[in-house]
């Protein structure tokens, strides 16, 4: 949700200009080229964004939905050449969907978190509902925080970045000082975290984790590519930061429902992005909870009545 539509005020300073063509590759770096998915939408932006790593052997990043002309797009640039790692951010389908027919073609080794290993919460949800997600993905290779993934003539580290999704990795080509960000830092609008797929307080602690990094440019799951990043991380801190502070200040003066909330702190909210706007608050609100500054009469839903701890 963009903070333009919101009263708290932000250092986030959104990058909306873009500059591609579908299905044609733009080159992003020396080895890296980023292919665009004609997947527009209020969670998507432009479209998906879809990178390939290497030059005589390949890795693609994030496969995208499954649309025969991006896929068509990922093999043309491809060239004959072998395509022999997939590697996926996380399993939201806008990222995922494209797998299967890719690997039909390519026959490369699947690498991501698997969520296999996940605990999951049974009220699982999106913005757009459990259908969002691919829940039986399941990786050749399954990666966690640490990791190395090698190919001819390129290595990628990985740091596990739960929050957007509990599965989220980002990957870290350190020669070349470049980090793939998937949907964790997006320069064109600040990230869905929405409960319980979503976790704030796993999100902040990810943003950390990057903003430790020591890279020139973060390449995201949808927009533009980043050209600050570690400013962009930190910016990102203090937006969740002041939006924490919002929440509070609107239960102080009696606005005591996510639902109360949404509507005093955003402004001329698109229809499509109210529930994520509500699941955003809802996010905050739980990691308020866990830290005793908030209290709820019972499950947090969108219409539990919410107060400030005594001792906050």
């Amino acid at each position: 949700m963009t903070d333009t539509k919101s009263k708290t005020p932000s250092s986030l300073a959104f990058r909306t200009e873009m500059d591609f063509v579908y299905g044609a590759p733009k080159e992003m770096g020396r080895g890296v080229v980023r292919i665009v998915a004609n997947n527009p939408g209020p969670f998507t932006f432009k479209g998906t964004n879809t990178y390939i790593v290497g030059q005589t052997s390949l890795a693609v990043i994030d496969p995208g939905p499954d649309d025969p002309e991006h896929r068509a797009a990922i093999l043309a640039y491809a060239a004959g050449r072998p395509i022999s790692h997939i590697l996926i951010t996380h399993t939201h389908r806008d990222h995922v969907d494209g797998l299967s027919a890719l690997l039909t073609e390519t026959r490369a080794t699947v690498c991501g978190f698997g969520r296999a290993n996940l605990k999951l919460d049974p009220r699982l949800s999106s913005p757009t509902g459990r259908a969002y997600i691919d829940m039986d993905f399941s990786p050749d290779v399954s990666l966690t925080h640490g990791d190395t993934v090698d190919g001819d003539g390129w290595s990628l580290k990985v740091h596990h970045t739960p929050g957007h999704a509990p599965d989220h990795l980002c990957f870290e080509w350190t020669d070349r000082r470049i980090l793939f960000s998937g949907d964790h830092v997006m320069g064109w609008n600040t990230t869905v975290v929405a409960p319980p797929e979503g976790h704030m307080g796993d999100y902040l602690a990810s943003l950390e984790k990057l903003a430790a990094r020591q890279v020139d440019v973060f390449l995201p799951g949808h927009g533009g590519q980043i050209g600050e990043p570690i400013k962009v991380t930190k910016a990102y801190m203090v937006h969740r930061r002041l939006r924490e502070q919002a929440i509070r200040d609107a239960i102080h003066r009696g606005h005591n429902t996510i639902t109360a909330i949404v509507s005093l702190i955003y402004q001329k909210l698109d229809p499509a992005l109210i529930t994520a706007a509500k699941l955003s608050v809802q996010a905050h609100v739980e990691h308020l909870i866990e830290r005793g500054l908030m209290t709820a009469d019972g499950p947090v839903t969108f219409e539990t009545e919410l107060s400030r701890a005594r001792r906050s």
